[in-house]
């Protein structure tokens, strides 16, 4: 902002409370709201299924996402030939929730259509898929195992992993770690290099069993333990 003759604390006063105004401008739209209240079980969701929740066409709720974007209440991440929404942080999260609090209903919530077995565990690509991966992902984010970003392993990590006979490739070509969100569940689990050591020890190990053409990941009574023991996952 350039507002000649005006003290530099004025200025950053009058940017910060025209910011503030935008904000809630754009959560002041009834279908706007309806989407962020959606989005706040933590998981990502398309435009399209963004749409439902809030009974409007796709085309209308396209540019409702592009002004809560633009305002930094949103991010967009894309996966494959798909573009999902979820809520730009934890603050953001906080402030819906506490505004909730004092004046708002929580809307319809979207049911995954994903079939049980699918759902539970399955694997993407070289790595595990599914609510177990996305509980194993969130335990290892809150115990500082990943970096909050999902975007390497740390020392703790590595530790962690070793005893529990994940091997890391040090030299590897690929993402050594990465945030996978996952198509289902909506929320991210573990890809990368470390995705797919830790899909191989776990088979390894007899924890799992994969059956050859099919997606769908069997989890063995030992696994169900372990996965219980180690990561505070159960099913």
């Amino acid at each position: 902002m350039s507002l000649p003759g005006l003290p530099v604390a004025q200025v950053n006063t009058l940017a910060l409370e025209e910011s503030l105004a935008g904000i809630a401008s754009a959560m002041a739209d009834p279908s706007r709201s309806r989407m962020l209240c959606a989005l706040m079980d933590g998981r990502a969701w398309t435009a399209t299924e963004l749409s439902t929740v809030a009974d409007i066409a796709p085309s209308t709720a396209s540019a409702h996402l592009n002004r809560l974007l633009n305002h930094g209440l949103l991010v967009c991440v894309s996966q494959g030939r798909h573009r999902y929404y979820r809520l730009a942080g934890r603050d953001v999260a906080a402030l819906l929730e506490n505004m909730m609090g004092v004046s708002m209903r929580a809307g319809r919530t979207l049911t995954s259509r994903t079939p049980p077995e699918l759902r539970q565990a399955r694997t993407c690509y070289d790595h595990l898929a599914g609510e177990i991966a996305v509980g194993i992902y969130a335990f290892m984010q809150r115990e500082g195992w990943i970096t909050d970003d999902g975007s390497a392993v740390t020392n703790v990590g590595k530790r962690q992993l070793e005893k529990i006979g994940v091997t890391l490739d040090p030299h590897t070509r690929r993402k050594p770690c990465c945030a996978c969100l996952d198509w289902s569940e909506r929320c991210f689990h573990l890809g990368g290099d470390a995705g797919a050591a830790l899909l191989i020890a776990f088979e390894q190990q007899g924890w799992l069993r994969r059956t050859s053409g099919y997606r769908e990941v069997t989890i063995t009574g030992e696994g169900k333990a372990a996965f219980l023991r180690l990561f505070a996952v159960g099913l």
